[in-house]
Parts: structure tokens; C-alpha cells; sequence
């Protein structure tokens, strides 16, 4: 098998030891290693390991480097590996892939294809999560942060978050999903493909990446000692028990906000807009998963296709807190 690395050296606290993990190449792979040296660098590789139709490509980095690998490879037979070596790794987490990287490398080694859906915000595409509100408000502080070359982790980012609560403010949006039309007013408004930020965040449990669907999660806004109490459910798995939590099984939607807003796909910052139409592409890319994660029925993958919409709160809910 022709295998391509991708290593993003900027990309958390693990990367040497990532690299330093590639040089024991499992048997039966011809392995390249690719330094990326800018944002796209990634991008670019990964479209080139496509077009002379490399067996798969290995994004070792965090979620932001997984999605540019990923947008290279999509349209192609080229297959996704994950070495996780980000501050969060969000998508790893969710396909059960060992965050240690030469564990993760043997993992792959022995993994099966998978094709997964890939969402779409304005266009561009997210394999795990991407929304409005304070996660992308969030992403663009922590994106500004780390510019000078500060290191990344969950540490400077739960720093940065206490602040962040302080001076964010949310805004009102006009949602159009499944039919309705809603007017709300949103803490922070995601579309999960798959279950966590990462960290352990749990934003969308229910999340399946090969179901056709998103889950939208709309997180009320509330005074900040409520939302300091509730942030452990996150971490729990328990979110959905916040009494300003809502969801919804959708395809897509768009969404209008009242002054232009960040966004952020797979954690990392994207333009600020008014308008964000997010659609989804069913099970669009194929992804190399451990086998055991394939065969766990609580685990990321469904056989539901199709499956009716859903959701936990209706427009009259909607409009009776506004």
C-alpha cells in the first residue's frame, strides 16, 4: 500500500512524538512523510495523493489539519487515517482511535474503510462539528492566541475560555430547518457530525457519521454562573439534561444572524457572516477505522439511513422563550 503522512508540526503538544512514531512503518506500507509549511499546504498534498491515487493519506495533526486533508481527498478513492497529535482531537476521539500516536499508527494498520458523511457550511466542508456562537467566537480567540507561536492545548484554551465568557455576547438568529422557521436567540449553535469538540466535550451524543443527518444543538444563553455550573455535563455526557439545551435531526439548514458573526468548521476559524447554509453530503469519504470501533453498537456508525427528523423542542417551545 502507498501511504502518504501529512504532519502539521504546529499542530499540539504531540507532534514530534508523532513523527518520531512514523519512522516504525507497519509492514506491507510504503510510507511518505510531508512536512505541511502553511494553511492549505495540507490541502494541496492531499489533492495531489488523490490524483495519482495514493491508498490513503494519514492527517497527523489536530481536527484542523484533518479537514484539509480531508477536503483534498474528497471526490476520490484515497481513504482518511487519523494520527491524532492536536490539542483536542475531536474526530479521533469519536472513531476510537488510540490518542497515542504509534498505537494509533498500528490501529490503522489493521483498520477497514469506512465512508462517512462530510457537512458543509457555506460551502466548505467539516467532518466533526461546525457552528456560530461561542464556539467560533472561541476559535477565533484561541486562533489569534496561538499566532506568535504560543503553544496549543487544552490548558491556554480553557484560559482563554474563562475570559471569553465574559465578554461574549450572543445575538439572535432566524433558523430555517426541516420546514419551520425559527427566531431564537443562541449561546452557541452547532451542527454535529460527529459527537464531540474534543477533549471529551461531548456536545451531540446521539451523533452518527454515516446516518445522513446533523444534529443541531442550540445552547440557550443564560447568566454565567448557570453555565459554569452546567460545563461539566459536557465532560459527562450529559449535556443534554442542561435545561438550555435543545436539538434536532436535520440534512441542513440555514441560518441568518442579525449582524455578521465567526464561525468555525472543525475548530477553526472561518469569515464572518450573516447568512450560513449547511448541508450534508451522505457518506462522502472514506475513513480507516479499528475494527472494533466498526463493530460497537454504541459507537459513531449506524445503519439508519434516511432517518425522519427529530427534534426536542417545537417552534411554539422556541417562540414561548424568546
Amino acid at each position: 500500500m502507498h501511504i502518504r503522512a501529512i504532519l502539521n508540526p504546529r499542530a499540539g503538544v504531540r507532534a514530534r512524538e508523532a513523527y518520531a512514531a512514523l519512522a516504525n512503518t507497519p509492514n506491507g506500507w510504503q510510507l511518505e512523510i510531508e512536512i505541511t509549511n502553511a494553511p492549505g499546504h495540507a490541502r494541496e498534498l492531499a489533492r495531489e495523493s488523490a490524483a495519482r491515487g495514493d491508498d490513503a493519506v494519514l492527517a497527523v495533526g489536530g481536527d484542523g489539519t484533518i479537514n484539509e486533508v480531508a477536503a483534498g481527498l474528497l471526490g476520490s478513492q484515497t481513504a482518511l487515517g487519523v494520527v491524532p497529535a492536536g490539542s483536542g482531537n475531536g474526530l479521533a476521539r469519536t472513531l476510537g482511535i488510540s490518542l497515542d500516536p504509534a498505537a494509533a499508527l498500528g490501529e490503522l494498520a489493521y483498520g477497514v474503510r469506512q465512508r462517512i458523511d462530510v457537512g458543509r457550511i457555506n460551502g466548505e466542508a467539516f467532518l466533526n462539528v461546525a457552528g456560530v456562537g461561542f464556539d467560533a467566537y472561541m476559535s477565533a480567540a484561541f486562533h489569534d492566541w496561538t499566532q506568535p507561536g504560543r503553544r496549543r492545548g487544552i490548558l491556554p484554551y480553557v484560559w482563554l475560555g474563562l475570559g471569553a465568557v465574559a465578554r461574549f455576547v450572543p445575538q439572535r438568529w432566524r433558523v430555517e430547518l426541516a420546514g419551520e422557521t425559527l427566531e431564537l436567540p443562541a449561546f452557541l449553535a452547532t451542527f454535529a457530525n460527529g459527537r464531540q469538540y474534543g477533549g471529551g466535550a461531548t456536545i451531540a451524543p446521539e451523533a452518527r457519521l454515516n446516518d445522513g443527518q446533523l444534529e443541531f444543538v442550540v445552547i440557550d444563553p443564560c447568566n454565567k454562573a448557570e453555565l459554569l455550573l452546567n460545563t461539566p455535563r459536557l465532560f459527562l455526557g450529559t449535556l443534554s439534561g442542561f435545561r438550555r439545551y435543545h436539538h434536532w435531526t436535520v440534512p441542513g439548514a440555514t441560518l441568518i444572524a442579525q449582524y455578521a458573526a465567526e464561525h468555525q468548521r472543525d475548530g477553526e476559524p472561518g469569515e464572518r457572516c450573516e447568512r450560513f447554509e449547511i448541508t450534508l453530503e451522505p457518506r462522502a469519504l472514506d475513513v480507516l477505522v479499528p475494527r472494533r470501533t466498526l463493530e460497537d453498537p454504541t459507537g459513531p456508525f449506524s445503519d439508519r439511513k434516511g432517518a425522519a427528523t427529530r427534534h426536542s423542542v417545537s417552534a411554539g417551545d422556541c417562540d414561548a422563550r424568546n
